[in-house]
């Protein structure tokens, strides 16, 4: 049954290293599963999914970026014109921790004005082999101004909650009026016409 709130989409990007669980993050926001063996991620991977706040429906146009060095190059494509940005890392990994700071200071620097940056410390399940304080996150988080949470893909803690928070900060100015554009269709419009 549709929903008789206004719906706005959003453009998210996922960014982190590989192996910090983002796929498994979105598949767990998507599907309510976590799936035990995910195969990386190659380039990036698009799928959609909504949020119902109390005055409207934000729906979500996720981009999961592939974590290997090799496509890091590639980041900008998916974060540009992006309003909001999830930012991963591994608690039981401080390597893939000082990435996450790269991407924040990326996204910052070369993201779109006012991008709504979260930074989500995932495998919260795995809390005995911790590298990463969560005091030492929130203090990072609330220096660059960031929503933080952490979140298990494994258990699902803090999936929704992620998700919920940015949809509150961001701005409801683009209401959805007709079919997505897919991006790699823009390339292909003709550039003759007026609009």
């Amino acid at each position: 049954m549709q929903s008789a709130l206004p719906t706005y989409s959003y453009k998210l990007v996922m960014l982190g290293d590989m192996a910090v669980g983002k796929s498994s993050m979105i598949f767990r926001f998507v599907r309510n599963r976590f799936q035990e063996q995910m195969e990386p991620t190659i380039g990036a991977a698009f799928i959609t999914q909504s949020v119902e706040l109390n005055n409207c429906v934000v729906k979500y146009e996720i981009w999961d970026t592939a974590g290997q060095e090799r496509y890091a190059t590639l980041a900008p494509m998916y974060y540009r014109a992006a309003p909001c940005a999830v930012v991963v890392f591994d608690i039981t990994n401080a390597a893939s921790f000082k990435r996450a700071k790269d991407w924040v200071e990326e996204l910052k620097s070369n993201g779109s004005p006012g991008c709504v940056i979260a930074i989500a410390g995932n495998k919260s399940d795995m809390s005995e082999m911790r590298q990463v304080s969560q005091d030492e996150a929130k203090e990072f988080a609330t220096q660059k101004n960031l929503i933080f949470v952490e979140t298990s893909a494994k258990s699902g803690d803090g999936i929704q909650d992620l998700f919920v928070k940015i949809a509150n900060q961001l701005p409801r100015n683009v209401r959805e009026t007709g079919p997505n554009l897919n991006v790699f269709e823009e390339d292909k419009k003709d550039k003759s016409g007026c609009c």
